[in-house]
């Protein structure tokens, strides 16, 4: 299992996870396909049969007290990260995907971008032995409330969110701070050609050629999509909202500031 000098990339991921195939195709396409070619992250993934500890190489057994599904055992998964600890020199932040973990979003994905390094485990069945947490302290993470088969998924949606905020990995930077959630606000609307399809026109302001004016509705619409859709957002991010989106919040709600819950 050979691990990636830590030199080169600004940021590197170690996931380890029992279906590593999965991984294949996501390194290597699209935009953070591109990231690891120019060594501004670099991603190893790990099958955790190779930490296990008997010639089955299984890494899962049956709950004590009973019950369906199997769990993944201590024994690999502990040797697993210490191993990847060991080979790296430091200690990184490990991340478990789990159901119970806090809610992912962007103020997390801002705050991993800040690390060099990161171990993601992947859960599997019915989650991990609870013995692995006590040990490990892993910061647990959930990506939602719904219910996946595996943490792989949920790992691919947080290494692509994290990564596309190093420098440099997404071309244009104005395309990252104005992204939803960037700012506390939902995305505004965009178009495309054509000009006009089935009697809907592109927004004339939108080909006004008028800076300003482009700005102060993209803004107007990005504000009011976040209080229709997200009320939520506005009461989360109100204390580092701007005055003007403040103003046009207090202009779209009935409550003088603030979306609804």
């Amino acid at each position: 299992m050979p691990i990636r000098n830590l030199k080169g990339p600004e940021m590197h991921f170690d996931v380890v996870t029992i279906f590593p195939q999965l991984f294949e195709t996501f390194r290597c396409t699209g935009v953070l396909g591109r990231a690891v070619e120019r060594a501004l992250v670099s991603i190893e993934v790990h099958d955790l049969r190779g930490w296990a500890d008997n010639r089955w190489k299984q890494v899962d057994d049956e709950p004590y007290g009973g019950g369906a599904g199997m769990v993944l055992q201590v024994p690999p998964v502990v040797a697993a990260v210490r191993d990847l600890e060991a080979r790296a020199g430091r200690r990184p932040r490990t991340v478990m995907l789990t159901p119970r973990g806090r809610k992912f979003d962007q103020r997390i994905a801002d705050e991993f971008a800040d690390e060099p390094h990161t171990i993601v485990l992947c859960g599997r069945y019915e989650g991990f032995d609870e013995r692995i947490i006590d040990i490990l302290r892993p910061d647990e993470i959930s990506i939602g409330d719904f219910v996946l088969g595996g943490g792989e998924v949920a790992a691919m949606a947080l290494i692509e969110a994290v990564t596309r905020l190093i420098p440099g990995v997404v071309g244009d930077p104005e395309s990252v701070a104005e992204d939803s959630f960037a700012n506390g606000l939902l995305d505004h609307p965009c178009y495309t050609r054509p000009l006009e399809f089935e009697g809907r026109e592109v927004p004339e302001v939108l080909r006004s050629g008028n800076h300003e004016a482009v700005r102060r509705w993209r803004l107007e619409r990005a504000v009011e999509a976040t209080v229709t859709r997200r009320p939520d957002l506005v009461n989360l991010n109100w204390e580092r909202y701007p005055e003007e989106v403040r103003h046009l919040v207090e202009r779209l709600t009935s409550r003088g500031g603030r979306g609804e819950e």
